[in-house]
């Protein structure tokens, strides 16, 4: 679908059909990236711990059933290389 790009006050702008607009689920907030020479319009993220949404109830049932133990058992612990050559800077 071609359309032009229209003046918004001091800015510029594209119209974009409704229908589109429900095949894509944009809604009110969108974020615009350009990528190898093209705009890539996508929702807007809730916010930057959005990946990790629900984490805290999930880690909370998982303390509540016992289920929060180290799988690595003694791997947990220092190696010799962290203990004796590793350098915090």
């Amino acid at each position: 679908m071609k359309t032009k790009i229209i003046r918004v006050g001091n800015s510029r702008g594209i119209r974009i059909p409704k229908l589109l607009l429900e095949e894509s689920g944009l809604a009110e907030e969108i974020e615009i990236q350009v990528e190898k020479g093209r705009l890539i319009i996508s929702p807007a993220s809730p916010g930057p711990a959005s990946p990790r949404k629900g984490w805290a109830k999930a880690f909370k049932a998982m303390a509540e059933a016992g289920d929060d133990e180290l799988l690595d058992g003694d791997r947990a612990l220092p190696t010799r290389w962290e203990k004796e050559e590793w350098k915090w800077e």
